[in-house]
């Protein structure tokens, strides 16, 4: 599948400023824009560098206007959206096409008879973003101006620094813009001259910030001018970076005397690098899965390179090598329920093995009264991480149940056995937030104002969907977890039986949740207003998608009937029923309406690889469970370019909302395209 478009998207403002564009650094560092060119996030930006990786993601370089001076005419590449929605200019319809190579976003303009292309990547493990400009053809040369545009704040948004410093360099420009902060960054060219500047921009209208009922307006700072000649078949290397050879700093140092410069600002070069770090990505993956090799369709490609965009450093004391999980572009960090459910399709299905471990074992370091961390806020301080969350902790036995299983890693398991120990004791006798096993074998959990569920919508205090109680996929996750134990205990010869003993219990005790009125399950039982909760969401689905099932095949049927004829949308699954007077058909509008419908019938994109995996189960049939991920396929060239969004509205035509590349989304497809193509092979 070939992500490319003509005019036909790209000049259409409309159509082409919903279309996004990502690339990644692998410590949190990103850019992102549109296919227009325009902004229409707080959140775009061709370097928002992780200055605290993998967080405090810092708005650095915010765009480049871009013009070109061609046979006496001047032609804008670039196009900007004022307040009281003017564009101005309209550079966008200068894009004769626009194409992704691998993650790599490619634009060709049309200038006359001329044609202007241009690329934009990360260099891994580096807050470092290139422009590369080639002229393919021309009859003459074209004089190139950019217009440095830049900020210095928050990547969701803030105020412009009053007080800052630009200093002329060798090659560009050095940029300090908070004066009480040291932290700079660099803008350089490998050829023509450069004049600093001091414009601020106003008023720069962001639709995407008033669709979400936040505020629409920015404004940026035009630091320098780069100007330059190009010749037929030439190229320019414009580089935006916090990391710079300390040579550069000497302003009377010829380019040449600098091997490091030199190589910095070597565009063809890294654009080989990257290039071939991409293609090194696919061919492990080729690796891992010989027997699919000649079947995979290019889209399953898109989705391994996208797989890596998600993957991230996250050191810890005793393992500066340690990895993690962005939850989801634009705005999530790394949060430990995202990250135990995207880690098998992330890694694992990928044929990354050693990735999978170095989360498991830095999430490990986290543990605490045995609970991993919800969430991980910017300030990157392990005392702020977040514990609210009952299932992320037991979705980390089904992520190490899964590598054990593709890696016989005894080492490892070894190692992490008694930290498990450790969380099945602390759930028996109890933890925060009530999280405890009751006589039934089942886990409650619930305090009043808090959502421990992957349903964790909160509202100015109040939460959305309380599921206070004995919710359904947590108890299909505390039962498989229970049956992970005795099988891992069991590979290092220990005794096993207090996990089966368990086990058993728990299953019995899950029997309760078959609601024989309607042929499917209870989401929650024993409420706080002592009452079964009836309502038909996608929960449910986990006590056919796990590996370890406690209902009999009989209401494995009747759960997966209601959720198919119900809940099953070409993009993933309702949250809720279309019948019930609480659901929302529309993710949109401020906080509290947004999050308001978040779990209230909005579609989640992830939930697509758990009915996939149910579906296969019950009816044993490969080609048709393939068949739903189809649309999924189709979704690539829309949204987030390349990868899948977070959610999408609950009816049709089933918008994208939220994030534009999730974790989790992508990472369900791949794994269930994986295990059902696997059972076609065999």
């Amino acid at each position: 599948m070939s992500i490319k478009f003509g005019r036909e998207i790209c000049g259409e403002l409309g159509i082409a400023e919903q279309r996004e564009w990502l690339v990644t650094n692998g410590i949190g560092g990103y850019a992102s824009g549109t296919v227009a060119g325009v902004l229409t996030r707080s959140y775009h930006g061709l370097l928002v560098a992780a200055l605290q990786p993998p967080l405090q993601r810092t708005l650095l370089l915010t765009k480049i206007d871009d013009t070109v001076q061609y046979n006496g005419e001047e032609f804008p590449l670039f196009s900007n959206r004022w307040q009281g929605n003017s564009i101005n200019p309209d550079g966008y319809q200068n894009i004769e096409s626009f194409h992704l190579e691998g993650t790599i976003p490619v634009w060709n303009f049309a200038i006359g008879d001329a044609l202007l292309e241009k690329r934009i990547w990360m260099q891994p493990k580096a807050n470092t973003t290139y422009v590369y400009y080639t002229l393919k053809r021309a009859s003459e040369a074209i004089n190139l101006t950019l217009k440095a545009v830049v900020n210095y704040r928050s990547y969701h948004g803030g105020t412009l620094p009053q007080q800052r410093n630009q200093e002329s360099l060798a090659n560009g420009v050095r940029i300090t813009m908070d004066v009480n902060n040291p932290q700079s960054f660099y803008l350089l060219s490998d050829r023509g001259s450069t004049i600093l500047a001091n414009e601020v921009y106003n008023n720069f209208q962001l639709p995407m910030e008033n669709y979400r009922g936040l505020n629409d307006l920015d404004r940026h700072l035009h630091v320098a001018t780069f100007t330059a000649t190009l010749q037929p078949g030439e190229s320019l290397t414009f580089v935006a970076s916090t990391e710079i050879p300390n040579a550069l700093l000497d302003n009377d140092l010829d380019v040449n005397d600098s091997e490091a410069l030199v190589k910095l600002l070597d565009g063809a070069k890294s654009l080989g690098d990257r290039r071939n770090y991409e293609q090194e990505l696919i061919k492990v993956w080729q690796a891992a899965n010989p027997d699919l090799t000649s079947k995979v369709p290019d889209s399953i490609k898109q989705l391994v390179l996208a797989a890596d965009q998600f993957i991230v450093d996250r050191a810890v004391d005793n393992n500066p090598n340690g990895k993690s999980i962005i939850a989801g572009y634009h705005w999530f960090s790394d949060w430990g329920r995202d990250t135990m459910i995207s880690l098998p399709g992330l890694t694992l299905a990928t044929g990354r093995q050693e990735i999978a471990r170095l989360i498991l074992e830095t999430f490990a370091n986290y543990v605490s009264q045995g609970m991993l961390p919800n969430r991980f806020p910017d300030s990157n301080s392990l005392t702020d991480a977040d514990y609210n969350t009952v299932d992320a902790t037991l979705w980390y036995f089904e992520a190490i149940r899964q590598y054990y299983a593709r890696t016989k890693d005894n080492d490892f398991l070894n190692n992490i056995f008694p930290k498990l120990v450790e969380i099945i004791d602390w759930h028996r006798r109890g933890t925060r937030y009530n999280i405890k096993l009751d006589r039934d074998g089942l886990l409650s959990a619930g305090e009043e104002g808090v959502q421990l569920t992957w349903m964790d919508a909160l509202v100015n205090g109040q939460v959305i969907t309380p599921r206070y109680g004995k919710p359904i996929e947590v108890n299909s996750l505390w039962y498989n977890a229970l049956r992970t134990m005795s099988a891992l205990a069991q590979s290092l010869s220990k005794d096993p039986s207090q996990y089966d003993e368990m086990a058993e219990i728990t299953k019995q005790g899950f029997s309760r949740f078959w609601n024989s009125a309607t042929g499917y399950c209870f989401d929650v039982l024993d409420t706080p207003d002592g009452i079964n909760d009836p309502s038909l969401r996608p929960n449910q689905l986990f006590a056919l998608s796990l590996p370890e099932s406690p209902l009999t095949q009989e209401q494995q049927k009747g759960v997966m009937q209601a959720c198919e004829q119900v809940l099953l949308t070409s993009h993933g699954l309702r949250s809720l029923n279309p019948g019930n007077f609480q659901y929302q058909s529309h993710y949109g509008g401020d906080q509290y309406h947004r999050d308001s419908a978040y779990h209230q019938g909005t579609v989640w994109g992830w939930l697509i690889g758990p009915f996939v995996l149910a579906h296969l189960r019950v009816y044993n049939n490969p080609s048709q469970a393939l068949s739903f991920l189809e649309p999924m396929i189709y979704h690539l060239s829309n949204a987030g370019l390349g990868s899948i969004s977070e959610i999408f509205d609950g009816n049709a035509p089933f918008n994208p909302r939220g994030c534009i590349a999730q974790a989790w989304s992508v990472a369900e497809v791949l794994r269930a395209w994986l295990e059902v193509s696997k059972k076609l092979t065999d």
